[in-house]
């Protein structure tokens, strides 16, 4: 069963945590001193947090995925969605080691599809994304990576 990622930049991540404990009345499953995600059931949503890279807003959004089978099933959508596919295969991000590919929306915003499969002890590397913004996209689209600092 899929669940809805959303990744979110804050800029005091102590405030955000008590307001988005508050707000989901649970606290994160995953806390480090830049980082912190909700793995919630209802609303079925992967909700993460991190006081890294540019201004505070959407990161990015994303389809967390349970198995192959619905990875596999995604993956194929997006490549006949006629916006560039990132596949950035086996990596770690966010503290977790995944599997993923990326992708931007018409609009420059950015989309990831990912299985997890376990914990990591550094937050990790970002990709390049740059590369995926489609050139329709508005120059000034908040979540244009213009940067790939911190994405992941």
């Amino acid at each position: 069963m899929k669940r809805l990622h959303v990744h979110n930049r804050v800029s005091d991540l102590d405030a955000s945590i008590g307001f988005y404990s508050q707000v989901f009345n649970a606290e994160p499953s995953v806390r480090k001193d830049d980082y912190a995600k909700w793995v919630l059931d209802d609303p079925r949503m992967n909700f993460a947090i991190s006081a890294r890279g540019a201004k505070p807003g959407i990161e990015h959004l994303g389809i967390q995925v349970e198995d192959n089978d619905e990875l596999h099933e995604v993956y194929e959508r997006l490549s006949t969605s006629g916006q560039p596919v990132f596949e950035e295969g086996e990596t770690t991000c966010c503290y977790a080691k995944s599997e993923k590919s990326w992708i931007a929306d018409p609009d420059g915003v950015v989309w990831e599809v990912f299985r997890t499969d376990g914990e990591n002890a550094i937050y990790g590397d970002s990709p390049e994304l740059d590369r995926l913004v489609s050139a329709n996209a508005a120059d000034d689209a908040c979540c244009t990576p213009s940067t790939p600092q911190g994405v992941c």
